[in-house]
């Protein structure tokens, strides 16, 4: 039977709403693409069984429903829900709904606060909720697509669970596609290769499949079927979800330099091109390979550095587009190179001994001596000139004397290295018979 009470919304209305809207689970048991979640044996059913829910923090990328479960969790849990967004709220705001939940419990019924964007409160705003949930007032569920490790305090993390969510895959999409025709009452008129290009444009986000969904709906004369063509040609190319002062910035970078350091030219390539197009600075990218080149090759092959600094140079000299190939044929030079680190593990580890030995004079047979005074104190007494000793190589003793030798510089057999390998040893050998 209906509610009778229940306000009227005409067809016509209803049939206007966006089809995301029409479409929002009505229980958590029909959201899609969080079932390690909200599935039979997921943590927030496990929760709701057993009577007890705690403070969350739901992370994920847009259009993975985190708003939805958080409304779907206060009903089946049977708490008042309230809302707020991080962006549009401020401390006044923060007051209202903290005293209102304080009134709701005093007639025993508690209440779920959704606080949207929650990564968008400041750090003095965040400390607000600790005594609210310390006490029981509100149950608290923050949503944020940020790194909660790095924007939200710890104080408020430590009261919290935090519970990942999954950018949709291919078939979570497919399967919202399917639902958003029985609702619609007619298919989405694609081919087979234009709804696969559809789903790969949503990249991950349920909200984003609908929608585009949507404007193939109403682009769609009679009778047309579009292909891939004429489906980029009606929605244009939804944007990648990406901002370069955040997560996905910081993520693709890391994955561009860990398969650069795999030698993997064809995973490099893709981030690359991925960062290009969505907008990323060139120039940054290239900033990050002259890093790579001198973190991860290094003197392996010296040649690296240059092409990266060469590459750069390109990139402004020529601009967009054609300055990004050769930002990219320096990517995959880096890629294939022999991979050495040793002149940067020797860096950190002769850094380490400068701040613990800074004060230390160097041995005094390396010193000039301009003055008299200098000489007599024996500053450059017992120095022996290079290139006039046998094979152009004294031997002696550079470190301070209270240091004693180090060796911080240990070159792989690998590419260039090895050259220089057998260098280092040649000359440890003649340090030796030479009692240097």
């Amino acid at each position: 039977m209906s509610d009778l009470f229940a306000p009227h919304v005409p067809k016509d209305v209803e049939a206007r709403r966006p089809l995301a809207d029409r479409l929002r689970p009505k229980t958590l048991a029909e959201v899609t693409g969080q079932e390690h979640l909200t599935g039979e044996d997921g943590v927030l059913a496990r929760m709701i069984a057993s009577g007890s829910l705690g403070s969350m923090i739901f992370w994920g990328p847009p259009g993975t429903g985190k708003t939805t479960v958080a409304r779907l969790l206060s009903g089946e849990a049977g708490l008042a829900f309230e809302q707020i967004s991080a962006i549009f709220s401020g401390v006044a705001d923060l007051k209202k709904v903290f005293e209102a939940a304080r009134m709701r419990r005093m007639d025993g019924r508690q209440t779920l606060l959704f606080v949207d964007e929650i990564h968008r409160f400041n750090r003095a705003q965040q400390d607000s909720f600790l005594p609210v949930m310390e006490d029981g007032t509100v149950i608290l569920v923050g949503a944020t697509t940020e790194n909660p490790s790095f924007e939200l305090n710890a104080a408020l993390l430590s009261r919290a669970r935090v519970l990942t969510f999954k950018a949709h895959d291919e078939e979570s999409l497919a399967t919202l596609l399917k639902r958003a025709e029985e609702v619609e009452g007619k298919p989405l008129p694609l081919d087979a290769d234009a709804r696969a290009s559809l789903i790969r444009m949503a990249d991950g986000d349920g909200r984003a499949v609908l929608t585009l969904a949507e404007e193939v709906w109403r682009a769609a004369r009679e009778g047309e079927v579009f292909n891939t063509e004429g489906l980029t040609r009606i929605v244009q190319r939804r944007a990648p979800v990406y901002d370069k002062g955040q997560d996905g910035h910081y993520n693709l970078i890391s994955a561009l330099h860990k398969s650069v350091r795999g030698s993997d030219p064809d995973a490099a390539l893709y981030y690359l091109c991925r960062m290009f197009d969505a907008g990323e600075d060139p120039l940054y990218l290239g900033r990050r390979l002259v890093r790579m080149a001198v973190e991860d090759i290094g003197l392996a092959d010296p040649q690296a550095l240059v092409i990266c600094n060469a590459a750069k140079d390109a990139y402004d000299y020529l601009g967009s587009p054609e300055g990004e190939l050769a930002l990219a044929q320096a990517c995959v030079y880096l890629a294939t190179a022999p991979k050495s680190n040793g002149v940067y593990m020797a860096y950190k580890a002769a850094m380490r001994a400068a701040k613990e030995n800074g004060s230390l004079l160097p041995p005094k047979h390396i010193l000039n001596a301009p003055t008299k005074l200098m000489k007599a104190e024996g500053y450059n007494e017992g120095y022996r000139y290079d290139h006039d000793e046998p094979d152009a190589f004294s031997g002696q003793d550079y470190f301070p004397e209270k240091m004693g030798r180090k060796t911080f510089y240990d070159p792989p057999e690998r590419g260039f290295e090895r050259e220089i390998r057998k260098r280092l040893d040649w000359w440890a050998k003649l340090r030796r018979e030479r009692g240097g």
